[in-house]
């Protein structure tokens, strides 16, 4: 940055191109508010749930907070996500950490698009050209086809997902450890510590809602 304003206020640089070394290798993820299943159109809306990742090597440059609104007036981009490594395998690794941590509720983003990218073959290899999304979109395809198709539901319907089915699981539990509280809170035995049953209920609340996003 003090190099751009001095070159900018017409002075010359302060080293040569011999000078610059490199080291190691940095990866970048720009991470927009579009739908990557429907040709990246823009995903505007409130951004109700934001985790950011972080750790050795990985820095997040981002200008929004958990609450705020993507507008369609507006560059819909959200962040830009770089990781660094001492090897370019080191910095795959580390991206696909930070990709996986990285949760936006909400809006679409192109999170999954960028977890697709650096698990695939031809990126790991650094087979890269401008012909690279095409021939990454068509394996896509092909993967798709192979798949088998998903057995209905014997109820009907499709496969209640993994996460709906925790969800149910938890909520149980908390209404019958409410339950129980209610019904026992005046016949506690001297050794059980009313702290206690409240803190399980409360563990219990917070894995509900890390579990929802």
């Amino acid at each position: 940055m003090r190099e751009q304003i001095t070159v900018a206020a017409g002075a010359l640089l302060s080293f040569k191109q011999e000078d610059v070394r490199s080291r190691g290798h940095a990866i970048e993820c720009r991470v927009y508010a579009e739908d990557p299943e429907n040709n990246f159109f823009p995903s505007p809306g409130k951004i109700t749930f934001l985790r950011v990742p972080s750790g050795p090597g990985i820095r997040d440059d981002s200008g929004v907070v958990e609450g705020a609104e993507v507008s369609i007036h507006y560059d819909p981009m959200i962040s830009k996500l770089a990781a660094w490594g001492r090897t370019r395998a080191e910095a795959i690794d580390r991206m696909r950490r930070a990709l996986d941590e990285y949760a936006i509720g909400g809006i679409k983003t192109t999170l999954p698009f960028f977890r697709e990218i650096v698990r695939d073959e031809e990126f790991i290899a650094a087979r890269l050209d401008t012909g690279f999304i095409s021939r990454f979109n068509q394996r896509r395809e092909e993967r798709s086809l192979e798949r088998p198709p998903e057995r209905p539901h014997p109820a009907g319907g499709s496969q209640a997902s993994s996460l709906h089915q925790d969800l149910a699981i938890i909520a149980a539990a908390l209404s019958y450890l409410r339950s129980q509280s209610r019904l026992s809170a005046n016949h506690l035995p001297h050794d059980e510590s009313k702290w206690k049953m409240a803190g399980r209920v409360a563990g219990l609340n917070c894995a509900a809602i890390e579990r929802k996003f």
